[in-house]
């Protein structure tokens, strides 16, 4: 996919950032920042909060206390914003009746893309999918649905890409061809957050990690300044 065409800087720009689900904290006072060409890996335990910060940040969950601005504004009730922005959760969040072509189809539609057609014919070669595009979506594997997700989230050439623990549930395979659909999205114009259980693999191509504990960003640093991180390397190597 090409880089962002959109005269929009890539950033990300959160501060004071809480959440509450039932007067139950689940982020509390975070704060990150994020710039054009970032590729950071989002750590942290089970339940800490990855998956409702990526979902703010995606503009699905509407924060209770702080400011999140993605490229100068909230994508909360924001169209524009929300264009500029790719998320892959744990659900495809595709049509499962439909095929995989019917699908991106769909979405191209949907986002107003000029040639369209043209645009779902890149994507399906670009993700390997030629063979499996008229079939439906039920019918597909695991892999192949994770797939067609990140062609749906990539459609659109956003600035701003948001995977939540992409790799889970994927075999061997479909693992290392996500790793290499990961190098070749992560390019200038754009930022990558991905929420990671089991980093490790993903620290040759990742900038920087943010940990993510006790509600709020305690470590946020390039990968090639951990070794001055005693803690968090030892974080991820109990996680490995």
């Amino acid at each position: 996919m090409a880089a962002n065409p959109t005269p929009y800087a890539a950033h990300i720009d959160i501060g004071g950032l809480s959440k509450r689900f039932q007067h139950r904290p689940v982020l509390n006072g975070l704060s990150l920042t994020l710039n054009d060409g970032d590729l950071c890996i989002l750590v942290g335990d089970n339940g800490a909060g990855k998956t409702t910060l990526l979902r703010i940040l995606a503009g699905l969950v509407r924060p209770s206390q702080g400011e999140v601005s993605v490229c100068g504004s909230s994508p909360i009730g924001n169209p524009r914003i929300r264009r500029m922005i790719g998320y892959v959760g744990h659900q495809p969040m595709v049509y499962q009746d439909l095929t995989a072509r019917e699908n991106l189809v769909h979405y191209a539609r949907l986002y107003g893309l000029a040639k369209g057609e043209e645009v779902v014919a890149d994507a399906i070669a670009a993700f390997n999918m030629a063979g499996y595009q008229h079939q439906p979506v039920r019918t597909l594997s695991r892999g192949m649905q994770q797939r067609l997700s990140l062609a749906r989230a990539t459609l659109h050439n956003p600035a701003i890409l948001l995977f939540d623990e992409p790799h889970t549930g994927l075999d061997q395979e479909a693992a290392a061809f996500f790793d290499q659909s990961l190098r070749r999205l992560n390019q200038p114009g754009r930022i990558i957050l991905l929420a990671a259980h089991r980093p490790q693999r993903l620290l040759t191509v990742a900038t920087h990690v943010a940990w993510l504990r006790e509600g709020a960003i305690s470590d946020h640093l390039p990968v090639t300044a951990l070794g001055s991180a005693p803690l968090l390397n030892s974080y991820l190597q109990e996680v490995s």
